[in-house]
């Protein structure tokens, strides 16, 4: 007989204490009669022996509890008989195309009633998006229609070969079939049909269903954010698949700050695409609106994130008034900036502290101001300079920098900066361009961290924790003039790096976090509350398949389709569905039938329950209960 456990069979020995329970039973009194001595006596001595043994095996309750103990012991042991099942697709796995492009028309309505028609006995449901997604596994009928009800399309790019895989591992063990249901007009991963003939090389039925038919649409395919002098603009693409030019209305609902909706037409002609721009976006969602009657409709919005600033108070101290850094900063919007001459002795009030002295070194006061005030979770800024020098700085401020600085050095023919490690605030420095003719001279402390430093090993950019802030030291410094260090202040993308770091020390993060692409998978601190444009959920990780907005994290995504091939609602994928019918590659031979196990504990459990009344019964009809 096989077990899974044969060892649990040792309970059976359980019996043992039972018979003897029964047997140590107080025995009735027996009360002589005269009359009938006579005839006790003489089966007294014949029956001593099996009385007590007889009597035992008589009672009901003991029969039903050395049985309740032997199939306690057997379900322990995990018996389990074998038969031969048949691979006639008893297991069929459907695979449903949740893609952007199976919002046109009723191509899903379409797949989700194909789909119904091929459940089984058993059947698993695979979502196929960017990641595949396992909705059923060998769930009943009644399970599937669950599903059908309740699933949608989202907006990304259906990986069909990832998902046929995942039904290969599904079927690995007893056979069956795979179902793909989808329009095959754009797909992510591997060729779709070398996945199905790889499927059906190992002896699995795999069939493709084809839905949906070519149709017009006109979308936006892309869009871009740029900052220039402290303000974000977008530029978006919208493309015309249709046979015909065509004029496009297109509304937007633009952010806070002041920034009022309005609307304006694109021409964009047959089969190809045109520009439009947004200036001076302010913070808070921006939305987009195609206003023309398609097909396909996920593609007629977008939406940008700007994340707001407001809030943030910048002290700027400084003893020149004309600083490109100055500038740069005043220029970024939503920006509380206060500009002093010396250090105040509360710095409480302020998000960032840029110290930009030139000649007048930093009292030694104000020192212990400014560290006070980063380690209670402030932030801090230093910019090279004459008033950096060793001989001009209090030894606790060189303790506060997180370069130690050694002495001002020149560099007649010029040197070269490079990056040492990518961070946002990086991004989009072109450091080929940057000349650096004068410099401090400074090593790195250990615990610190150099994004940026000379061809020499010089640190340029670099900071550090001190306590609950950041200090961040720029060796790049912006004065003006025949004594300028570098050129660095007058290249484009300064203000850019100086709304980069701003953000960065202010929690906020790179503008590109704020605005995604479907089909975006990221992994996040923590198991929280999300809210997605549908829905509220809880995850630990997130798959972005849906346009809108997400809420994570306290941060406001906007999430875009911006996919040409998705949006191309002209293909026809009669190409794709020739060439899986043709069999390429040849078949392994299996057999028809399988090995399967059948576990007969749930039957075992139902016999113990009835067995359970039984003894209640029996005790009740005794007047025991």
């Amino acid at each position: 007989m096989p077990f899974q456990t044969p060892l649990a069979l040792i309970a059976l020995l359980s019996v043992i204490p039972l018979i003897i329970i029964y047997m140590l039973r107080p025995k009735p009194a027996v009360l002589s009669i005269p009359s009938l001595m006579f005839v006790l006596k003489l089966d007294r001595e014949r029956k001593r022996v099996y009385a007590s043994l007889t009597k035992v095996v008589r009672d009901p309750l003991f029969l039903i509890q050395l049985l309740m103990l032997i199939l306690l012991s057997i379900g322990a042991a995990g018996y389990y008989y074998t038969s031969e099942e048949p691979l006639s697709g008893e297991h069929t796995v459907l695979v449903l195309d949740t893609s952007a492009s199976m919002h046109v028309d009723s191509r899903f309505e379409d797949a989700v009633k194909i789909a119904d028609s091929y459940v089984s006995k058993k059947n698993s449901i695979i979502l196929a998006s960017n990641t595949p997604q396992l909705a059923l596994e060998g769930g009943s009928a009644s399970a599937a229609g669950e599903i059908f009800n309740k699933v949608k399309p989202g907006a990304g790019t259906a990986d069909l070969s990832a998902a046929i895989s995942t039904g290969m591992r599904l079927l690995s063990k007893e056979g069956g079939r795979i179902i793909v249901i989808s329009d095959f007009t754009n797909w992510a991963g591997d060729d779709p049909v070398s996945s199905k003939n790889l499927a059906e090389s190992y002896g699995l039925e795999v069939n493709f269903v084809k839905v949906g038919k070519p149709a017009e649409n006109i979308g936006i395919i892309n869009g871009w954010i740029e900052a220039t002098d402290g303000k974000y603009g977008y530029t978006g693409v919208v493309k015309n698949y249709r046979s015909e030019s065509k004029t496009v209305e297109i509304s937007t609902g633009r952010g806070t700050s002041g920034n009022a909706s309005k609307s304006f037409t694109l021409d964009v002609p047959a089969g190809g695409t045109n520009q439009f721009t947004l200036a001076n976006l302010g913070p808070g969602v921006t939305t987009i609106s195609l206003n023309v009657d398609d097909d396909l409709d996920v593609d007629n919005r977008a939406y940008i994130s700007i994340p707001d600033t407001s809030g943030q108070r910048i002290l700027y101290v400084t003893d020149n008034g004309k600083l490109p850094s100055k500038t740069a900063l005043s220029l970024l919007p939503n920006i509380d900036l206060e500009i002093r001459k010396s250090v105040p002795s509360s710095l409480n009030n302020y998000t960032l502290v840029v110290l930009a002295q030139k000649q007048t070194p930093i009292a030694n006061s104000s020192v212990e101001s400014i560290e006070t005030y980063v380690r209670n979770g402030g932030n801090a800024v230093f910019i090279a300079s004459e008033a950096l020098a060793p001989d001009n700085t209090e030894v606790d401020l060189v303790k506060l920098l997180p370069v130690k600085p050694i002495g001002i050095e020149e560099a007649k023919n010029g040197l070269e900066v490079e990056e040492t490690l990518k961070s946002s605030i990086t991004q989009d420095m072109k450091f080929e361009e940057i000349s650096v003719h004068k410099y401090m001279n400074a090593t790195e402390r250990t615990g610190s961290t150099t994004l940026v430093a000379t061809e020499t090993g010089i640190p340029m950019l670099s900071y550090w924790q001190a306590g609950k802030g950041t200090i961040f030291y720029m060796g790049l410094d912006d004065e003006l003039g025949d004594g300028a260090w570098n050129n660095f202040h007058n290249l484009p993308e300064y203000p850019v790096f100086w709304i980069k770091l701003v953000e960065w020390l202010g929690g906020i993060g790179d503008i590109s976090e704020y605005n995604l692409e479907t089909g975006t998978l990221t992994s996040l601190s923590k198991t929280q509350e999300i809210r997605t444009p549908t829905k509220t959920m809880t995850a630990n990780s997130l798959l972005y398949d849906e346009v809108g907005i997400y809420e994570v994290s306290g941060k406001r995504i906007a999430v875009n389709l911006y996919d040409d091939r998705e949006s191309n609602t002209t293909v026809d994928a009669s190409e794709l569905i020739s060439r899986s019918v043709e069999k390429d590659e040849p078949r392994l031979v299996r057999s028809d039938t399988y090995t399967a196990k059948n576990d007969i504990t749930n039957y075992l459990i139902g016999i113990l329950f009835l067995l359970m009344l039984l003894e209640i019964l029996i005790v009740r009809g005794r007047g025991e209960l």
